[in-house]
């Protein structure tokens, strides 16, 4: 089988990545929080800003070719539509993958679970978002 991933929706899906955490780290969203349960030192976080920002955006680009696919696997497989298949494919990877990766790296690094909910927040609306957009844009 071949697995069709349509690169508008991948981009779509970074662009919603960036979207997110821009707001979620930001003070509007949990970015106070954050900065302290993570010691951020702001004139550090400043100077790597760029860096940082691109190479999340690769990443994000990974992650949302990563629901793309499964998505549709998921569509072929379920005979849903590509928009549920999309957001539940994005939902369950959030649960079997980043919730476990980003709790135990909290359990072994003995961070306070408030930062791992912060975390765990970000990328369940991430993906929940990159879903969404993904599968509205479709094949």
């Amino acid at each position: 089988m071949d697995v069709e991933v349509n690169l508008v929706g991948v981009l779509a899906g970074a662009v919603v990545s960036m979207a997110v955490g821009g707001f979620w780290y930001s003070k509007a969203g949990f970015g106070k929080d954050w900065e302290k349960l993570e010691h951020i030192d702001q004139k550090k976080a400043a100077a790597g800003a760029p860096k940082a920002l691109t190479g999340m955006f690769v990443l994000a680009l990974v992650m949302a070719y990563v629901v793309a696919h499964v998505s549709y696997l998921s569509y072929h497989f379920f005979a849903e539509s590509f928009k549920s298949s999309a957001i539940s494919s994005a939902f369950w990877l959030w649960l079997g993958l980043v919730v476990p990766t980003t709790a135990s790296n909290s359990l072994f690094n003995q961070k306070p679970w408030k930062i791992t909910l912060i975390h765990t927040g970000n990328w369940l609306v991430t993906l929940l978002g990159m879903g969404l957009v993904i599968g509205m844009i479709g094949l």
